[in-house]
């Protein structure tokens, strides 16, 4: 019995192939692109300023899975005219100058990226009602020494109780602060922190409950940011924040992004020579550390001791520095 096909008939039981045209190789130039800078994010939706206008966009397709995020310079085509129903796209993301990012957890491979292009990032505290929470405070500053920002320590709700003893465990890493308060002498002076925020743009990152809202309202008056209370039992504050969003100071001084309050701030992107980077100091007394030297505590011939045995390094500012390094072991709940 013969088949239909011989063995030298295989064209004819081959699937008939699509007739498409060729891909082309051109790709459009988007000459005719302006740029935007992205002020908040919702459900795919992306909120941005173009020209002092407030535009809606979409990502364009072949950005592909490439994240935007608030803080992001782009280059936006389509109606910019911000009128009701017009909707422009983004078609490029420029390239950034800082990233902000985290992980879900330590043991958690996965980089997330929370704000783009920031030069610093300010942890909003209370002194009390909640009660600080040292491990959110060192958590934040690593992210920050690892996104190359400059930290600010902004310490809320000083008529409760006295700063200093908060203070003094940040002393000798040299990180700046500022202290505010709402009732009492000197409620509502924000001078100084204006001050710091001048010319930058700040991410204003802390827990719930710390008074970050009620700042952010107060620094720029219209901006109308949901403002929670702490609950009596729990001395946690509710979230009021739902997601990040970039606002300019008044009379064009700076600008701020405001973001959800954080439980979880997993550093598991954070490599320790990168850390003891932003303490240039420190990192010149580990030159002669051994190969894989971590630089924490109980590491064999770290020349972090070796300098303080010979009274080259501070003790206290070492100890800090390892208190920070070793922020990233552990439990990441803030």
């Amino acid at each position: 019995m013969t088949g239909r096909y011989s063995e030298h008939d295989q064209e004819h039981y081959e699937r008939p192939r699509r007739r498409t045209r060729p891909r082309t190789k051109d790709r459009p130039t988007y000459a005719d692109a302006v740029d935007g800078r992205v002020v908040t994010v919702d459900r795919g939706r992306f909120t941005l300023l173009v020209e002092g206008r407030r535009v809606l966009a979409m990502k364009s397709r072949p950005l592909g899975r490439k994240g935007v995020v608030v803080g992001d310079r782009v280059r936006v085509v389509g109606d910019t005219s911000g009128a009701d129903g017009s909707l422009a796209r983004i078609v490029e993301v420029v390239e950034r100058s800082t990233t902000l990012r985290r992980t879900a957890d330590d043991d958690d491979p996965v980089e997330r990226v929370i704000v783009s292009n920031a030069d610093q990032l300010v942890v909003v505290t209370a002194l009390a009602d909640p009660e600080p929470r040292p491990r959110l405070i060192d958590r934040a500053l690593v992210a920050a020494y690892d996104a190359g920002m400059a930290p600010l320590l902004c310490l809320t709700k000083a008529d409760l109780a006295d700063p200093e003893t908060l203070l003094s465990t940040y002393r000798s890493l040299g990180v700046p602060w500022v202290v505010t308060q709402l009732r009492g002498e000197g409620a509502g002076d924000l001078t100084e922190l204006r001050d710091r925020l001048r010319g930058r743009t700040s991410v204003l990152v802390g827990h719930s409950g710390v008074g970050k809202s009620t700042l952010v309202n107060a620094l720029v008056p219209d901006a109308g940011r949901e403002v929670g209370i702490v609950n009596a039992v729990t001395g946690r504050g509710r979230h009021t924040s739902t997601s990040a969003y970039l606002l300019e100071l008044p009379d064009g001084d700076g600008w701020i992004i405001d973001t959800p309050g954080i439980r979880s701030f997993g550093l598991a992107h954070v490599r320790p020579e990168r850390l003891i980077e932003a303490f240039p100091d420190l990192d010149e007394m580990t030159e002669d550390c051994p190969r894989g030297c971590s630089h924490g505590s109980g590491e064999p011939e770290c020349g972090l001791d070796d300098a303080v045995e010979a009274g080259r390094a501070d003790p206290d500012r070492v100890e800090s520095f390892r208190r920070l390094l070793s922020a990233r072991e552990g439990a990441s709940d803030w």
